[in-house]
Order: C-alpha cells, then sequence, then structure tokens
C-alpha cells in the first residue's frame, strides 16, 4: 500500500515539475522576445559569421602584394609564424595562421606546399 502511493506521489510530482518547467520555458521565450534579446542574439550570430578574414587583410597581415608568388608568401608565413612562436604571442600567431589559410582558398587551395 505504502509502495503504491509512493509511486502515485512520484508520478503526480514529476508532472507538476514537467508542467511549471514547460511554463517557464514559454515565459522566458516571452520576455526574451519582448525584450529584444532574441533579435539581438540572432544579429550577433550574423556578425560574426560576417568577420572573417578578406584577402586584402591577409595580404596586409603578411605583408605580400598582389604581384606576390605562393612560395613568397610561405616564406613570409613561415618567419611570422615561427617569431610570434618564439615570442609567445598566440594571437598574432593565429592571425598569421588564418591569413595563410585564406590565401590558400584564393590560391586555389596549395596546401601541398606548406608546412
Amino acid at each position: 500500500m505504502a509502495a503504491k502511493i509512493l509511486a502515485n506521489l512520484i508520478v503526480v510530482g514529476s508532472g507538476v515539475l514537467a508542467r511549471a518547467f514547460v511554463q517557464a520555458y514559454r515565459q522566458a521565450l516571452t520576455n526574451a522576445s519582448k525584450s529584444g534579446v532574441a533579435q539581438e542574439t540572432i544579429q550577433n550570430t550574423v556578425r560574426r559569421a560576417s568577420k572573417t578574414m578578406t584577402e586584402t587583410e591577409a595580404k596586409q597581415i603578411l605583408g605580400v602584394t598582389e604581384g606576390s608568388s605562393w612560395e613568397e608568401i610561405l616564406q613570409k608565413y613561415d618567419a611570422l609564424f615561427q617569431r610570434n612562436a618564439q615570442n609567445g604571442s598566440f594571437y598574432l600567431q593565429s592571425k598569421v595562421h588564418r591569413a595563410k589559410e585564406c590565401l590558400e582558398a584564393a590560391y586555389g587551395g596549395k596546401s601541398g606546399l606548406s608546412t
């Protein structure tokens, strides 16, 4: 008899918790749409997606010009990457790496030549 009451209490309690959770979630969505949080989140996501590096930016980072060969780009990349590896600037090292990746795509993916 006690087991039946305990099981009934657990079933009813979990049903109440589930309804409360659903109601709280709906209220949170309503509050977010009223305060503009949802729109702001969407705008921030779009901004992050549009912050990819341009080819011009990549060439400025590596210090190369429009007429530079792929070998020259790799030499500049290696020098800058090693210099930042020695001095410990991970941010600059990652910028240099992203610039090389961007130019790899622009030069037709010659990644077989890279280190």
